[in-house]
């Protein structure tokens, strides 16, 4: 006869609920740094708001691309720092341990949502940018959000092949 209650939080569902919810922070952050050093500085090819993506672009436009830049990252930088920030403490309650394909699973799932979210939003309802504005410019943006979808759906297949440990109940 199991003595775990129908509704008892185990340790190993605590420790995994808090890995996952630190890993999709962290995901969706480092989805923003790679985004930014990707596509916004080394391949420039959009900034997150295109001040100076017309031929008639000043200094001025420039510095303010660089500044919406900057916030940008100040933003994805705060989110990878939560996500390790959760992570520490979720490594900290002890308890069970989880399987190694897990919180990167939930770091691709992160990293998707941001792929989606950023791009529904950005690129198809504000259209404050593309990925690679000109020709062509609404197939790099559904393959940004396909890259997102397959993120999401890779990532939570990790974890649902990381087999967490048995069951063991937590006295609260």
């Amino acid at each position: 006869m199991s003595t775990v209650r129908p509704f008892e939080i185990t340790t190993a569902t605590r420790t995994s609920r808090a890995v996952k919810t630190a890993g999709v922070i962290f995901g969706m952050g480092a989805g923003g740094l790679i985004d930014g050093i990707l596509f916004h500085q080394l391949l420039q090819w959009h900034h997150l708001i295109c001040f100076s993506c017309h031929p008639g672009a000043t200094i001025d436009d420039v510095r303010r691309n660089i500044f919406a830049d900057g916030l940008f990252g100040v933003v994805a930088l705060g989110l990878t720092v939560a996500g390790v920030t959760r992570l520490w403490s979720a490594l900290r309650m002890g308890g069970a341990h989880l399987p190694g394909r897990f919180l990167p699973g939930a770091a691709a799932v992160g990293w998707g949502v941001f792929n989606l979210v950023e791009g529904v939003i950005d690129h198809h309802l504000l259209q404050i940018h593309h990925v690679h504005p000109g020709p062509g410019q609404l197939g790099w943006d559904l393959a940004f959000l396909a890259s997102g979808a397959l993120l999401v759906l890779g990532g939570r297949r990790l974890m649902r092949e990381a087999r967490l440990p048995e069951a063991v109940p937590v006295r609260t």
